[in-house]
């Protein structure tokens, strides 16, 4: 595993793929913010930390609305061989505004609508429609 977070990605869009209620990724704070950024924008249910033996994990509980998945897309921006970096006034719009893209700032992670709005740059993690 080289990058956890395009794991963690693909592990949510596989599940979407089949339909399944929740999916288990291996637990670090970074993934876990993620995925609080993600309920906040009411993209997934809920997320759960766990304990499975000696390693910790997460439940991420999928959304669904009449078994059409809340996440159309995922793409991973910045990625571990080149980061992607952007001032506040440089941070895009995903889709029309329909979409949003998870920065990592100064301040904690965050939308890149929130970002604008407290005018914080940071590392673009990845876009979201």
């Amino acid at each position: 595993m080289i990058d956890p977070i395009t794991d963690m990605l693909n592990q949510i869009r596989n599940a979407q793929a089949v339909q399944k209620p929740e999916v288990s990724i291996p637990f670090s704070n970074l993934k876990y913010e993620v995925a609080k950024v993600l309920v906040q924008e009411g993209l997934i249910s809920e997320v759960k930390k766990a304990a499975k033996g000696k390693n910790k994990i997460m439940k991420i509980v999928l959304k669904y609305d009449n078994g059409i998945s809340a996440i159309s897309g995922l793409r991973r921006i910045s990625k571990p061989g080149q980061r992607i970096y952007g001032k506040w006034s440089e941070i895009k719009r995903v889709r029309g505004g329909y979409g949003i893209s998870v920065v990592s700032t100064p301040k904690g992670l965050m939308t890149n609508k929130e970002a604008r709005k407290q005018k914080l740059g940071g590392e673009v993690l990845l876009e979201i429609w």
